[in-house]
């Protein structure tokens, strides 16, 4: 039986190493391109734009994050502690926003708050028209198009967190003589930070590798800077300077957030759990909870969903629904499940040693697959890029190196999915299945397998879903005249083409639909 083992993990821990190397090795090229080069570079990029592109992407990052705060904490405070009418409508819809890209979003609110868009004109018939309204190409139109947009993040981390908090904490703070407001700030806000700080962490990591949205409003990022140097002035050892800060940034407040959820841990000690009750609105509270909770979904998803819908049924949209739109569709499809099933392949051997051979070797690969995490699209575009002309440049220009970069991207979002699946699952099933007279081989085919069927499932949808919106990398690395419905989008949004723009953004917000459907069925608490 050990050699059958040892047979059979030797070829694990290959693959799990090459999926780890695949990996770090990006990374490892953007860290050594920056440091390699010239000082003269380093100076001139120091010394122009690093000050302005540092300063405006911590701003936006900070900006976003406290309004994702408060529109976070609020909107899972009203949906957990007040009880009204279609309270748990409203809990489903305020997590629709996650189906809508970022760009998408920002091409719709280019459009309504534009100059002589329809927000304005009605701004102007109030107050005179000499008024304008701030642009959306802007500080102010990317704040607020990445807040409608990350806003969920937060809301649904701090709606778990409330539901499965002991409200005996809080009574017996009141008992003490604290009151409703003092307990509120000096013991359900404390005991709710791991869960908002991871939350928070989020939407940072999200809004500083954004591409899309900051690219339609014109807003100068680390992100976009990256995408400007490699395709207007393709120079690749500035955009590996740049990346190198996206990667810094990302990390610094990747591990702050997880030194301040360390520092932020509480436990539960007594066996008396109670759930918070809800307070019963009346008509007039009610009516104030719903306006807003209604205010906050009909800008997030509501309206833009209703401006694409009404573009897309437009005769200029209608036109475009020809051989080629539905040639984008195979592509984005194509694209996008063989990135989803590679990414499954790939991870299956890292989830699998790390819950049933865990090791320092095991454990390293694993963490080394999260090395995606750390690389927006561009960065990782253009480091799968240099890669892929230095190995094999006889492959540039095809698929494959797009399909690379998906998979390089998005693979720690599938192994989010196998890990906990496969940690589910006892061991003992699989040591009864080799008493039986099963090979390894058999058990892992006959019984571990068929058990994490789910997390299959899971991991290729998030991850197909993932790669069918994702714009940077594929503007960079597609095949020429290869288009997807994102790159659809993009190009026909950037240049003001709103409705012909429409019907492929719809499309992609309605394939979103089923990403959320598997997520709010883990655990989604509604009694």
């Amino acid at each position: 039986m050990p050699v059958a083992r040892n047979h059979f993990a030797s070829p694990l821990q290959i693959m799990a190493l090459t999926s780890a190397l695949f990996m770090l090795a990006p990374l490892a090229y953007v860290t050594a391109s920056a440091l390699s080069a010239d000082t003269a570079v380093w100076h001139r990029l120091w010394t122009t734009r690093i000050p302005e592109l540092l300063t405006n992407t911590i701003l936006l990052a900070g900006s976003v994050a406290v309004l994702t705060l408060c529109l976070g904490v609020s909107t899972a405070w009203i949906v957990t502690r007040f009880d009204f009418w279609g309270r748990r409508v409203w809990e489903v819809a305020l997590v629709l926003p996650l189906a809508m890209p970022t760009y998408v979003l920002a091409y719709v609110y280019n459009y309504l708050l534009g100059f002589g868009g329809p927000i304005e004109q009605l701004w102007q018939a109030v107050a005179g028209s000499d008024s304008h309204l701030v642009s959306p190409q802007s500080f102010w139109g990317a704040t607020l198009v990445m807040t409608l947009d990350t806003f969920p993040f937060v809301y649904l981390l701090t709606r778990s967190a409330l539901l499965n908090m002991n409200v005996s904490f809080e009574e017996v703070a009141r008992t003490c003589g604290v009151s409703s407001r003092q307990a509120l700030f000096r013991v359900t806000i404390p005991l709710l930070r791991p869960s908002i700080a991871a939350g928070i962490a989020l939407v940072i990591l999200y809004v500083i590798s954004d591409f899309g949205a900051v690219s339609l409003l014109r807003y100068q990022t680390l992100t976009y800077a990256v995408f400007q140097q490699m395709t207007g002035r393709s120079d690749n050892t500035a955009a590996s300077i740049l990346s190198l800060l996206l990667v810094i940034l990302a990390l610094a407040f990747l591990l702050t957030e997880r030194w301040f959820r360390h520092r932020s841990r509480f436990y539960q000690t007594t066996g008396r759990y109670r759930a918070p009750e809800r307070i019963a609105c009346t008509w007039r509270g009610a009516l104030v909870l719903i306006s807003y909770l209604a205010t906050v979904v009909g800008a997030s998803f509501a309206l833009p969903v209703s401006m694409l819908v009404l573009w897309s049924l437009s005769p200029e949209a209608l036109a475009t629904l020809d051989s080629r739109f539905w040639g984008f569709i195979w592509n984005s499809a194509f694209l996008s499940g063989l990135a989803a099933t590679i990414g499954v392949l790939m991870g299956l051997p890292l989830a699998y040693l790390a819950s049933r051979r865990p090791s320092w070797f095991s454990l390293g690969c694993l963490q080394a697959a999260y090395a995606g995490y750390v690389l927006p699209g561009p960065v990782a575009a253009l480091a799968v890029l240099a890669l892929f002309l230095h190995t094999m440049p006889f492959l540039y220009g095809t698929v494959i190196v797009l399909v690379a970069a998906y998979v390089l991207h998005f693979l720690p979002a599938g192994l989010q999915s196998l890990e906990p699946s496969l940690q589910q699952i006892t061991p003992n099933l699989e040591e009864v299945a080799r008493t039986l007279g099963l090979s390894m081989r058999e058990t892992w085919r006959r019984v571990t397998l068929p058990l994490m069927r789910n997390g299959f499932i899971a991991a290729w949808v998030l991850m197909f879903l993932q790669a069918i919106k994702e714009l940077p990398a594929t503007l960079l690395l597609r095949p020429v005249g290869f288009d997807t419905l994102a790159i659809r989008v993009w190009l026909e949004a950037s240049e003001e083409y709103f409705r012909l723009a429409a019907p492929s953004a719809l499309l992609i917000v309605v394939v979103g639909l089923p990403a959320l459907t598997l997520l709010l069925s883990r655990d989604w608490r509604v009694g």
